[in-house]
């Protein structure tokens, strides 16, 4: 998995362009410098109806992906996307079966043939991420608007993978929203003091919401729903639910 973040220009036109400002309170580990905790995976709604399922066809898919490699990424996209995938082709691509002697051919085509069918059943049913990145992208404090912005998890970040000759990207709908971190102007100073060394480490939480074709793959379009933004030596910055649009 590659990791791009592009920090958008955050005095143009800011006032006018941005969505309300996330209010995020610094937890008790920003003074405290406590160990960081691991994120819960989030849990499927409880009592959610069978007619706000079909609504939403997301919305029945409960499972967590947590940093799945790049092949579960390829064949999850096909699955979200409700495309068969091209496991003939695959197989016949496989260096396994390309390198294989002529009478092990066959037997070496049916073991990929089940390994590919076996991983793309195991992608079923999930419809949130937990993905971890060595380095948020935390920009300098900004004391006009009182926060920080979180570089990996603005409107132009995204994750790339690629796998089986196909490319998929991990996209995010609300990072607008979500990259400002709001810190009262007294705290910022112990916020840059914890990170000055750099290699501020985050774990976010996604829900897909979507998907676009594309040629050679597609996007997996997701809401940012929580994070946690850990200092240099593991300890919690903040753990923050992002608002939701309505």
């Amino acid at each position: 998995m590659s990791v791009v973040h592009r920090g958008a220009d955050r005095r143009h036109d800011r006032a006018r362009l941005r969505a309300p400002a996330t209010t995020l309170a610094v937890v008790a580990a920003l003074a405290l410098g406590c160990a960081s905790a691991v994120l819960s995976s989030a849990a499927a709604a409880p009592g959610a109806s069978a007619s706000a399922a079909s609504a939403d066809p997301m919305a029945a898919r409960t499972r967590v992906a947590v940093n799945p490699d790049a092949t579960t990424m390829v064949l999850l996209y096909f699955d979200l996307a409700g495309i068969d995938p091209p496991i003939d082709r695959w197989v016949e691509d496989d260096r396994r079966v390309q390198t294989a002697r002529p009478a092990d051919k066959a037997a070496q085509r049916n073991a990929v043939r089940a390994e590919l069918e076996a991983a793309f059943a195991a992608v079923r049913n999930i419809g949130r991420l937990r993905l971890s990145v060595s380095n948020a992208g935390l920009s300098d404090y900004d004391p006009g608007y009182q926060e920080f912005t979180i570089g990996a998890l603005s409107p132009g970040s995204q994750f790339d993978y690629k796998a089986l000759s196909h490319g998929v990207t991990v996209q995010f709908v609300n990072g607008e929203t979500a990259q400002h971190w709001s810190v009262p102007t007294a705290q910022a100073e112990l916020v840059r003091d914890r990170t000055a060394r750099g290699g501020t480490q985050l774990d976010v939480q996604l829900r897909i919401a979507g998907v676009q074709p594309g040629a050679g793959g597609g996007t997996i379009l997701t809401s940012i729903q929580s994070y946690e933004l850990r200092a240099p030596d593991g300890s919690t910055l903040v753990r923050a639910k992002v608002p939701q649009g309505g």
